[in-house]
């Protein structure tokens, strides 16, 4: 991540119009308060993961008739004065029950769920200041994907993370009632040996 050319300082109305500049086409930013930091470009492996997960919980609120899943780091602004403005990778939303009722751009209705997966390029305390920012702004489950190690560290607050394997099942009952998947499905290509159904 680095830093580039922008006002010294922005709220997240102006983050939102000067991240659609053309000069700024095909890059990936976030606000931290108020300093905009420039993202690296997600690689084929960070894509097919997020895609999974995306999957997996998209099906969940639809048999479940409530939520919504975000993708493509779709922002949310979590602080105000200076602002923040974050985008998970993959998030689950409570705060809309129809397409219209969607934020048109930033909402600051925090997610239930967000998702990081790490790539290649990232740094553990960059990540993790991005896991603090949501748990102390009222996301209440965090998921932390490694696709090297196979592995989802679970984050929430006042908790300690948890590890999770993965031949192991992710369960969030507190914050997702019913959902329940292997980690393993995080990381799945279809062709290959699929791994043994949740609960088995």
């Amino acid at each position: 991540m680095s830093t580039v050319t922008a006002p010294a300082r922005m709220t997240a109305e102006e983050f939102a119009e000067w991240a659609q500049r053309p000069e700024n086409a095909d890059r990936w930013f976030e606000l931290v308060r108020g300093e905009v930091i420039e993202l690296p470009v997600p690689m084929k492996i960070h894509g097919r993961v997020c895609i999974n997960i995306g999957y997996l919980l998209e099906a969940y609120v639809r048999q479940r008739g409530f939520g919504y899943v975000t993708g493509n780091d779709s922002g949310v602004i979590l602080e105000r004065d200076p602002d923040t403005v974050r985008g998970p990778d993959v998030a689950l939303y409570e705060d809309a029950r129809s397409f219209e009722e969607l934020h048109p751009k930033y909402g600051e209705i925090p997610p239930r769920l967000a998702v990081e997966v790490m790539s290649p390029s990232d740094r553990i305390g960059r990540v993790m200041d991005k896991v603090s920012d949501y748990l102390r702004n009222g996301v209440a489950l965090v998921w932390l994907v490694d696709p090297d190690m196979r592995n989802v560290t679970v984050c929430r607050p006042d908790r300690p993370p948890e590890v999770v394997k993965a031949d192991q099942e992710l369960l969030a009952e507190d914050v997702l009632p019913g959902f329940r998947c292997r980690v393993s499905e995080f990381f799945f290509v279809p062709g290959q040996p699929a791994a043994p159904p949740s609960g088995t």
